[in-house]
């Protein structure tokens, strides 16, 4: 039971309860409005900024426009979540991931729900939203975790014929000997050459797709993100570079992104219509310089943008580059914002387009949407500090609520610019 105060006015005893959170297994306070929720000015004000405006996508509302990515963590066992993920993602309530390296979380088995549906709880809890991002990390899959292979560049491979033996990296994990991809091309020289996958074994796939999907859906997401970025498999398959078939699955665009459109296609008819679905997209490879070999770039991003609208693709979020150690990478503050823009305004309100990396200032963040995107991503920022939000409301000088937990320590101390 949720406590209850007493409280003496004028002799008689009137009875305060702490309201309970509705739909959670545990007491824990109500957040009304949740944390996130801009108070002052208040939400729907025309003062308000963009960024702590709120936002409709399906049957779901967002408190702000403000979300976090998923963050690797290389710390499950057999793809199950566990009380680092827990505390991981209670500090300030994001996404996860399909496997890269056999510590990564998953969802490709019953057994891993559970765990998920506790971190989901926990978020409802708190009066969040919370979403999945599905992954197949393809020829790039099967690597050992970031700390322990800077000595050789991140992302190196766990396959003994390297000499991890010598260096302490002998694989118990991984799948070496399994590693696949749309053709048989290494992602780089210490990457396994991947098994180029047959018609049988990309429908297989799909169809696992589609259980992960249903799993998500079970555990209680609110939405889901299909990875098709970075060098992973769906990227592996839409770029020329790494998709040298001569199938239906290779080649001409179309044939190309085929693969893709199965993907959401599965991902769509296994989610209730109202949950958003979100594509998270390369924008470009950084290999134009390599003038004489075709490569993915804006345009063909803008391109598939229209199909994944068509297909009930709700949200393109668009990073950049993974797929080649070639890739001569543009840097500088918001450097993807330029390709996100791009597709935003082809796409008009057609699809919602948000943009990830670097970006590290309220103002930074408002004026991209105020240029016409529709919400940011922040990763690592996050992870510096969990209260970005509030940092980022008060950089714009706006009241946002917090944890009851929390805010009542703050309440009426808030300094006035």
């Amino acid at each position: 039971m949720p406590s209850r105060y007493a409280n003496v006015d004028e002799g008689a005893i009137v009875e305060i309860p702490n309201e309970p959170a509705a739909g959670v297994s545990y007491f824990t306070p109500k957040q009304e409005p949740p944390a996130g929720t801009a108070v002052s000015p208040a939400h729907s004000s025309p003062n308000l900024p963009k960024l702590f405006a709120p936002l409709r996508i399906r049957g779901l509302e967002l408190h702000n426009r403000i979300l976090l990515s998923p963050l690797c963590q290389y710390s499950a066992e057999d793809g199950h979540h566990n009380d680092w993920h827990f505390a991981h993602l209670g500090g300030y309530c994001g996404h996860t991931q399909w496997p890269h390296h056999p510590e990564d979380s998953g969802l490709w088995k019953e057994s891993q729900v559970e765990p998920l549906r506790r971190i989901v709880e926990f978020a409802h809890g708190q009066g969040q939203r919370i979403g999945i991002q599905l992954a197949h990390a393809g020829r790039k899959a099967s690597t050992v975790a970031p700390w322990l292979s800077m000595t050789r560049g991140p992302g190196a491979s766990m396959k003994s014929v390297n000499g991890f033996e010598n260096e302490g990296f002998a694989p118990r994990h991984g799948w070496p000997d399994d590693v696949s991809a749309p053709s048989a091309i290494a992602y780089k020289d210490k990457n396994l050459i991947p098994r180029e996958m047959s018609d049988s074994e990309i429908q297989s796939l799909v169809e696992e797709w589609g259980k992960a999907t249903e799993r998500a859906v079970r555990a209680g997401f609110d939405a889901i993100e299909i990875h098709g970025a970075h060098g992973y498999l769906i990227h592996e398959f839409l770029s020329p570079v790494s998709n040298q078939r001569t199938d239906h699955y290779g080649g001409s665009f179309q044939n190309r992104i085929r693969f893709a459109l199965q993907i959401v296609d599965v991902s769509r008819q296994n989610m209730p219509e109202g949950m958003p679905l979100f594509f998270r997209v390369s924008g470009t490879e950084w290999l134009e310089h390599l003038e004489s070999e075709p490569s993915w770039d804006v345009d063909e991003t803008i391109r598939f943008a229209k199909v994944l609208a068509s297909r009930g693709v709700d949200v393109l979020d668009v990073s950049s580059g993974g797929n080649d150690p070639r890739q001569k990478i543009i840097g500088g503050p918001g450097y993807q914002a330029p390709a996100a823009l791009q597709v935003k305004k082809a796409l008009g309100n057609r699809l919602l387009v948000g943009t990830v990396g670097a970006i590290t200032s309220a103002v930074q963040a408002n004026g991209l949407l105020n240029s016409g995107l529709d919400m940011v991503f922040v990763g690592r920022l996050f992870q510096k500090n969990p209260g970005l939000v509030w940092q980022f409301a008060e950089e714009l000088d706006v009241d946002v609520k917090s944890a009851n937990q929390i805010h009542w320590g703050f309440a009426g101390r808030r300094q006035k610019r």
